[in-house]
């Protein structure tokens, strides 16, 4: 019976999705949400100006709706549940994603948000997370997968929950750079967290990660090169929360690093560049992040994207490997 419902759920936020799209993204269209492009960007890029985006609300409201309706056959509790914790997350981040958006789209801010609005605003749901956390007495170890080594961080574990939540959503952020390569990298990403919550039979957590693969997937149909859509920070911000909230309540925490790796490469790349160049006045890649440096090797776009997922999928495998094979 689980096995159909987590079918289920995935088709129901990927038919959500695709039947959306069609009437929405006209709707942003008409409303000129186009996206601007950054002038220091690839000069390749200069032609996808105006391409609507904030196309993440069509994500987060399919991912909320299916969850709702998914969840309501295993719990009559959501709001107090797992699922309701990362419905919270997700739908905070969006928030926050959404004004950004707003400020850069239509106020014609191309910077949106500053960096110490954005953050205070990411550390203030990082911390209602873990105070509703602590009223259920949410255990503040970390577990070093493959082994049954745990370390008790007391109240530290707060530090961990702000650095992993507000680092996870910016790295996603970051990812969102080319059609269909966040879209792409994030299905395989919450799949596998999907498949280890399974595993371990939290189904609240694995009905919220598979409703943001049938999203994704429904996203990706209008979202890959050439594509007709972007989804913003509205929905890279809550995306990247959202799969750190989920390491979070599965106690995987250190797997979000691995599954995430494509992420974690994308933000390493820019602090490397920012601090290589701040120290050294050289650049180590063409531009960062990551992607836009393989694209200024002369890489195609579709080349970058698919090559960018098959690495997140080994990532995937890697960190699915780590916990079920060894754990």
């Amino acid at each position: 019976m689980n096995e159909y419902l987590l079918i289920i759920t995935m088709s129901i936020a990927f038919l959500i999705t695709v039947l959306a799209s069609p009437i929405f993204i006209p709707f942003l269209r008409r409303l000129k949400f186009g996206q601007s492009i950054r002038e220091e960007g690839p000069k390749s890029h200069m032609k996808k100006s105006g391409t609507p985006t904030m196309g993440g609300l069509m994500i987060v409201l399919s991912i909320v709706a299916t969850t709702v309706i998914m969840i309501g056959k295993i719990t009559t509790n959501t709001l107090a549940s797992d699922s309701g914790l990362l419905l919270m997350v997700l739908i905070g981040f969006a928030v926050l994603g959404f004004i950004d958006d707003y400020i850069k789209v239509v106020l014609k801010r191309n910077l949106g948000l500053t960096a110490k609005q954005k953050l205070i605003g990411q550390i203030a749901i990082s911390v209602l997370f873990y105070i509703i956390l602590r009223t259920r007495e949410f255990p503040t170890y970390l577990g070093i997968p493959g082994t049954e080594i745990q370390f008790d961080l007391g109240w530290t574990y707060i530090l961990l929950v702000i650095v992993m939540i507000v680092g996870s959503s910016n790295a996603v952020n970051l990812t969102d750079g080319l059609d269909g390569l966040l879209a792409g990298t994030a299905v395989i990403a919450f799949g596998a967290f999907g498949i280890l919550a399974w595993s371990i039979g939290n189904m609240e957590v694995t009905i919220f990660s598979l409703a943001v693969v049938g999203a994704l997937l429904g996203f990706l149909v209008f979202n890959a090169h050439p594509a007709k859509v972007f989804m913003g920070d509205t929905g890279s911000l809550a995306l990247g929360a959202a799969i750190a909230a989920i390491s979070i309540l599965t106690k995987m925490e250190i797997l979000l690093a691995i599954i995430g790796g494509i992420f974690v490469l994308e933000a390493l790349s820019v602090m490397i560049q920012v601090a290589y160049f701040k120290t050294k006045g050289k650049r180590i890649f063409l531009m960062s992040p990551l992607h836009h440096h393989y694209e200024l090797k002369g890489w195609s776009e579709w080349r970058v994207v698919t090559t960018f997922w098959m690495v997140g999928f080994l990532f995937a495998i890697l960190g699915i490997y780590l916990e079920v094979w060894l754990g």
